[in-house]
């Protein structure tokens, strides 16, 4: 099965020794997404919806490199640092999951990198 390098400027580069996502036969893997605005490098810290909207992007677009959409995501993970902001969360999930509902985790950690407060990672299959 071939593995291929998912990228695009459209999504925060990566900072380390890992790729925005993979692409493996039919299925993608996306990198966790902090709520990086991907133009300028910035990381979203003041609105937790609005964090959420950016991570959701910044997925959105590393599946639309690889030849998918959020339709085909058949898993997401959430990484949250504080689960008193879940509904909020939530809420914003839910305008990009209506009818498709992928199975999900949200987890909250001590930690994030850069200290961000949400991080979204998705499997999909096409």
């Amino acid at each position: 099965m071939d593995k291929i390098v998912v990228s695009t400027d459209k999504a925060p580069a990566a900072i380390g020794p890992y790729s925005q996502g993979m692409k493996a036969g039919n299925m993608i893997f996306t990198s966790g997404q902090l709520p990086i605005v991907p133009e300028t490098g910035e990381l979203i810290t003041s609105d937790i919806k609005k964090e959420t909207r950016q991570s959701l992007e910044n997925v959105k677009a590393i599946l639309k490199e690889a030849g998918a959409t959020l339709e085909d995501v058949v898993k997401v993970t959430i990484f949250i640092s504080d689960m008193g902001k879940f509904g909020e969360i939530n809420e914003v999930y839910g305008e990009y999951f209506k009818e498709h509902k992928p199975a999900r985790s949200c987890v909250e950690v001590a930690k994030l990198p850069k200290n961000g407060n949400i991080e979204i990672e998705a499997i999909a299959i096409i």
